[in-house]
């Protein structure tokens, strides 16, 4: 990067999470994003895991450019055509109890706002989430998130819980054979939950896949059972789809590989393919009780114009060019390129997610699962210097976990090229 750039960045900017990319980004198009002598960088993040319909797509690009000369922002209580046609695309796309809509522009945001659902529709206050969650910056989404960012801040909203991750690679609850026992580790993790309870749990709020808490994949037949002992509690299911959502996994959302249905569904980084627009889903029960007992989430981009034209486009685009099937498709491939490198090298210890929202784990070695921070950090700065943009999760306890998301409209040539170059990092790097 540009020497006085990065001075002038030190000097204005804060720096709020990890260190800044070393390449200074002028542009980006299609699964490349450029720097700033004009080298290209293949993208397998999809920005922050939104583009899912890689950057600058025409058919976004002629509705933002369409919308802000025509029709963009609007007083918080006025309507427009384009939010009511979203939630009318997003009822078609969705069970049938699932058909209120509110149209937002973060995922934290959606959150926060379907929490505050869940605590006034209950009359309680208790919200159970992940060990590795990540939910958001936002006050209530924040004190759900577990992986990061909790200390310091001052006390979490009262009454946040965590249950264990169902991480199969490391879990110790283990049957006879040794294969993960996630049922045991469930109801483990509900009784710690009962016992910590002042009887005011309200509801649960889960990834199908947690990404940031390094692509765990909920085993199959694990958010029913979950489901079960919500209803059980009196306690609603929020899925935050954030990530998962809008084919990405290759199901439309990623619920749907168990058949459940959340009480409330939050969308938002896919929903506008890297543009900032979310949403929170519900249905007419949930409304009708929260409307009647006063709920308030009023802010100045609530039912924007230009977001809900922007989701109705994504919409449009992922239908229209099989983009569902497409992630189911070069995600098979993907599992097969990844799983390839796990038998191949001694350091891959895992390989892990769904569709085009996949990960592997680094270690020292299969047998002790050491984690390998620093051949991470090495294998992330390798495939950088070969064009290739990877993002890595070191958490405690946990080896480095490459996620990998790029975009739904990414070429197969791309994808195995991307492939390849992780790879030829992983040998360097290996020495």
């Amino acid at each position: 990067m540009d020497t006085t750039f990065l001075d002038e960045a030190d000097r204005l900017l804060i720096r709020y999470g990890p260190t800044f990319s070393p390449r200074l980004i002028e542009r980006a198009a299609g699964s490349y994003v450029y720097d700033h002598e004009g080298a290209a960088i293949l993208d397998f993040t999809s920005g922050q895991m939104s583009s899912i319909l890689g950057h600058a797509h025409p058919d976004i690009v002629s509705t933002v450019s369409s919308a802000i000369g025509s029709l963009d922002h609007l007083f918080s209580g006025m309507l427009s055509r384009p939010v009511l046609d979203l939630a009318a695309r997003l009822d078609a796309t969705l069970p049938p109890t699932l058909n209120r809509t509110m149209l937002l522009s973060t995922g934290a945001e959606s959150n926060e706002a379907a929490l505050r659902m869940a605590k006034l529709f209950t009359g309680r206050h208790e919200i159970v989430s992940f060990d590795r969650s990540w939910h958001g910056m936002t006050h209530g989404a924040a004190s759900a998130t577990f992986s990061a960012g909790r200390r310091g801040y001052g006390p979490p909203a009262p009454g946040n819980l965590a249950l264990p991750s169902p991480n199969a690679y490391r879990s110790p609850f283990r049957a006879a054979d040794g294969s993960y026992d996630w049922e045991a580790e469930l109801a483990y993790g509900f009784a710690l939950v009962d016992q910590q309870s002042a009887g005011s749990l309200a509801a649960c709020l889960v990834e199908p896949i947690l990404s940031s808490g390094g692509i765990i994949d909920l085993p199959p037949g694990y958010l029913r059972r979950l489901k079960e002992m919500c209803t059980e509690r009196g306690m609603l299911l929020i899925l935050d789809e954030a990530q998962t959502g809008l084919g990405r996994t290759g199901t439309m959302y990623a619920f749907e590989r168990d058949g459940v249905t959340p009480d409330i569904l939050t969308l938002s980084k896919t929903l506008g393919a890297g543009l900032p627009v979310a949403a929170v889903v519900t249905g007419d029960e949930i409304e009708r009780v929260c409307h009647d007992r006063g709920f308030l989430f009023y802010t100045t981009h609530v039912s924007d114009p230009l977001a809900a034209a922007v989701g109705l486009t994504v919409l449009d685009v992922i239908e229209r060019d099989g983009l569902v099937a497409r992630a189911a498709r070069l995600g098979a491939q993907l599992t097969e390129r990844l799983v390839a490198l796990r038998n191949r090298y001694e350091v891959v210890g895992d390989v892990r997610g769904r569709g085009l929202l996949q990960g592997i784990e680094l270690v020292a070695d299969k047998r002790s699962k050491v984690p390998a921070d620093a051949l991470g950090n090495a294998v992330t700065s390798a495939c950088l210097d070969r064009g290739l943009h990877m993002n890595i999760v070191q958490l405690p306890g946990m080896g480095g976990i490459f996620r990998i998301a790029p975009p739904l409209t990414i070429g197969e040539d791309d994808l195995h090229r991307g492939v390849d170059i992780l790879e030829e990092s992983l040998k360097v790097s290996l020495g």
